[in-house]
């Protein structure tokens, strides 16, 4: 699935595995392809196990993927080793779901944004200060007040935009953003998504953002890729997708989503969805959503639907969309 333009990030076929015990793998990412434009935000969203973090982290290879490529810049990620995989991975930044295990506990958060700096040899104290305390001020913390206080001195917000400073110190141009907002209060929420909406204005980001909430995804993302069981099943802009979902799972999401009044929902939707989530030890043949389907026919449980464009700008795996 390619976006139109020149892609910043281009994933190619990116399978991920982990061990399972007695000699069994589980496949938590499986032959899946996106791209990610220059000054883009793509949402990546689905249900807890689907394997949206494993992608993330498989993206800056964190693990590295069993197979597939990832092409940053122009240039293979998975092809790359030592120093220059080091040198190249460095302008891709990660901010992680948990912001006060992120940090060090026994480190003061000014030496905690600074380290990078100081790895890679960027400047003197002054010049890291100086760019420290640019940072501090992009996530709205005053430098001076903060810079020789411990993480446990802080809030769980408060953390979270300390960690976003530190991924913002080496200048990245990607950050992939792994529920950054799921363990913090809704008010919150708000102030770190218009914190990292900013931050992307700035310092001319572009933003993989994985979550669960679909209300949080629209609200920062140009495109929304819907993932279900290691596998994308609709990759399309945010208004379109919301408006008209074209695939079962990402309607029976959208349907699930709370609103204050009950009548308010459409008068026709697809039946709820039924069974449970399958196991990723033995996904079902076929179509792996077909389980739980209300659509699903014969042709679902003998032929893998392959995600196709199905108008321009959308893609959509399903035999009936």
């Amino acid at each position: 699935m390619r976006a139109p333009g020149e892609a910043l990030l281009r994933v190619e076929h990116l399978v991920v595995t982990f061990p399972a015990g007695r000699g069994r793998t589980v496949q938590a990412v499986s032959d899946v392809s996106f791209d990610v434009l220059p000054g883009e935000t793509l949402g990546i969203v689905g249900e807890s196990g689907c394997g949206k973090s494993s992608m993330g982290r498989a993206t800056v290879l964190m693990p590295p993927p069993r197979s597939g490529s990832v092409i940053f810049e122009g240039r293979d990620l998975t092809a790359l080793h030592g120093e220059e995989l080091r040198r190249t991975r460095r302008r891709i930044q990660m901010i992680f779901q948990d912001p006060i295990s992120s940090l060090n506990p026994r480190r003061r958060v000014g030496d905690i944004v600074t380290e990078p700096m100081a790895i890679w040899n960027k400047g003197g104290p002054k010049e890291r200060a100086a760019r420290a305390r640019e940072v501090f001020e992009a996530v709205g913390l005053d430098y001076d007040a903060v810079a020789g206080r411990r993480p446990h001195e802080f809030s769980g917000g408060q953390c979270q935009r300390i960690s976003i400073a530190r991924a913002l110190v080496l200048d990245p141009k990607l950050l992939i953003c792994d529920e950054p907002v799921s363990a913090l209060d809704v008010s919150v929420q708000a102030q770190i998504l218009n914190l990292l909406e900013d931050a992307k204005a700035r310092f001319g980001l572009s933003l993989v953002f994985i979550a669960h909430d679909l209300g949080v995804v629209k609200n920062v993302s140009d495109r929304v890729a819907v993932m279900y069981l290691g596998r994308l099943c609709e990759v399309a802009p945010a208004e379109d997708l919301y408006r008209a979902p074209a695939h079962p799972y990402t309607r029976a999401l959208l349907d699930a989503v709370p609103v204050p009044d009950p009548a308010a929902r459409p008068a026709e939707s697809d039946p709820a969805l039924g069974g449970e989530f399958p196991s990723p030890l033995a996904p079902p043949s076929g179509c792996r959503f077909r389980t739980r389907c209300p659509l699903a026919t014969g042709r679902c449980a003998t032929e893998e639907p392959r995600l196709h464009e199905v108008r321009p700008g959308r893609h959509v795996a399903c035999h009936h969309a």
